[in-house]
């Protein structure tokens, strides 16, 4: 299954550049990354990202990740991936650039 993880542009060239990541500030604050399912991906971004351009989506399967991935729960109940370890970029599988359309960010297509 693969979940995604959304990049602010200088935090993705981090991750390029280091190879890994911690996360963004709100995820080192809370102790793990923060991840979204397919179904749960827009509504993060107008949640935590509304009017950011520049973005970058990744998608990381989720069997790359083993023990260090945990479902909670969180937003409405839902049950949401988080990783408690450092995101490495070779686990990231594809990525994509979300621009912001008319105010929304435009998902790919061919997310799963």
């Amino acid at each position: 299954m693969l979940i995604y993880k959304i990049f602010r542009s200088d935090e993705w060239q981090d991750l390029v550049a280091q190879g890994e990541t911690s996360g963004a500030p709100i995820d080192l604050a809370d102790g793990f990354i923060h991840f979204s399912t397919a179904e749960q991906a827009a509504e993060t971004a107008a949640k935590h990202f509304a009017g950011a351009e520049g973005l970058i989506l990744a998608a990381v399967e989720t069997e790359a990740l083993g023990e260090a991935l945990k479902w909670e729960v969180s937003r409405g109940g839902a049950l949401f991936p988080h990783l408690f370890r450092k995101l490495r970029l070779s686990e990231v599988t594809a990525h994509w650039p979300l621009p912001l359309v008319e105010g929304a960010h435009r998902f790919p297509e061919d997310m799963a």
